[in-house]
């Protein structure tokens, strides 16, 4: 008798275990779906100038990153505002640095994503773009804040041609920390986990909105006429026809001043969000402060 209960017992709690899982993955399915049915609209992306004043290459160069790591921040009380404020006071002390931070209100990138960062170890930093993600406390702020990270990723993607492969342009600290050795890090793992989500299902968000970005400028598609996107027209390609390189402007307060140490590659391809007219002259941004007058454009 004892046997039989204890068999029973055991199919009993294995039944259950089946019953956790599956709800498990219906809840985070539903992530994905509650996004896209309401169509929940990504924040814009914040361009601010931050603190860090390490301006290195990736390995193949400048303007050149491989694909976007995905942390997550792993502080139960942090806004990306608060994240902001604190990476930009103390980097040079903690060594530590990343590009975006993005939770369920805002996403706020604080460094030029045409240069690496300190977030992954010296392998990852010289290939990736790097954002964090905050945690957030319900079901709908989650759901927004995945909308946003997922948003972030796929425009960084357009903005650098760069093609939507999970595993491999988009990969999680923890799959950095297994591959290259350096860090020890597993985020966004455990925390995706506490909510029933998965790194596979912020890839299925990502190429959402990659595919309806590209294709339509949208990202909700072609009904989704009320939503803020990327324009379909804000990749330009820029050529300067009498010199090897393309020249780059600086402005404050409308002044212009030319940047001297940095310019774009003849032939390259460039994500765009903002035109400016001065002195008859058309500029087109490129960068957080960085613009290229259309007189370069193919």
């Amino acid at each position: 008798m004892k046997k039989k209960l204890g068999i029973a017992v055991l199919a009993v709690s294995f039944l259950a275990f089946l019953l956790m899982g599956t709800t498990q993955d219906a809840f985070a399915q539903t992530v994905n779906d509650y996004i896209i049915s309401n169509q929940i609209k990504p924040a814009a992306i914040q361009n601010r100038e931050g603190t860090f004043s390490e301006w290195f290459p990736y390995e193949n160069g400048v303007g050149k990153p491989e694909g976007v790591v995905i942390h997550e921040t792993a502080d139960n009380n942090a806004t990306a505002e608060d994240e902001v404020h604190f990476f930009n006071d103390n980097w040079p002390r903690i060594e530590a640095y990343v590009h975006a931070f993005v939770d369920n209100n805002e996403i706020i990138n604080i460094h030029n994503t045409d240069y690496g960062v300190w977030g992954a170890g010296p392998t990852a930093n010289g290939k990736f773009i790097q954002v964090e993600l905050c945690r957030t406390h319900d079901y709908d702020s989650f759901a927004r804040s995945i909308a946003n990270d997922a948003y972030y990723t796929a425009s960084k993607l357009l903005q650098y041609n760069i093609p939507d492969k999970p595993w491999e342009t988009i990969v999680s600290h923890n799959q950095v920390s297994l591959t290259y050795h350096e860090t020890n890090h597993s985020d966004p793992t455990g925390y995706f986990s506490n909510w029933g989500y998965s790194m596979n299902l912020l890839y299925d968000m990502i190429g959402y909105y990659y595919n309806n970005l590209k294709t339509t400028g949208s990202a909700y598609g072609i009904n989704a006429a009320t939503q803020e996107a990327i324009n379909p027209n804000s990749t330009i390609k820029v050529n300067n026809k009498n010199g090897s390189y393309v020249p780059l402007v600086a402005f404050n307060n409308n002044q212009m001043t030319k940047i001297r140490n940095r310019a774009l590659a003849n032939h390259t391809a460039w994500y765009t969000d903002q035109t400016k007219d001065v002195n008859g002259t058309t500029y087109r941004r490129v960068a957080t402060n960085e613009w290229v007058s259309t007189s370069y454009l193919e």
